[in-house]
């Protein structure tokens, strides 16, 4: 997969467009990661043990990668994950710019 764990990207479609996060998970034999503050659902807790809350708390959900885009630290802009080979080692690069991706 071209997105790594750690990423910013930005959502291309669905009701988060436009939303910037860091991806905190990927998936992928699921080809899905998972986003901080996008695609947030609420989820229903029950105690499990005396002293634990039970309530609703809110959870990210997992989206597809295909609806996101890798955002460049240098020029700022969603991009496309190019790679380029520099001394022996497979490097991400920024389609836009060209500036390697961490």
């Amino acid at each position: 997969m071209k997105i790594k764990k750690g990423d910013n990207v930005q959502v291309l479609s669905g009701n988060d467009k436009g939303k910037k996060g860091e991806v905190l998970e990927v998936l992928p034999k699921e080809e899905k990661i998972v986003v901080k503050g996008v695609n947030v659902r609420k989820k229903h807790v029950k105690a499990r043990r005396q002293g634990d809350e039970s309530g609703i708390i809110p959870v990210e959900c997992a989206i597809p990668t295909s609806k996101v885009n890798v955002v460049c630290p240098k020029c700022g802009k969603a991009t496309k994950v190019g790679y380029s080979v520099e001394k022996d080692q497979k490097v991400r690069v920024c389609k836009k710019c060209g500036a390697k991706l961490k």
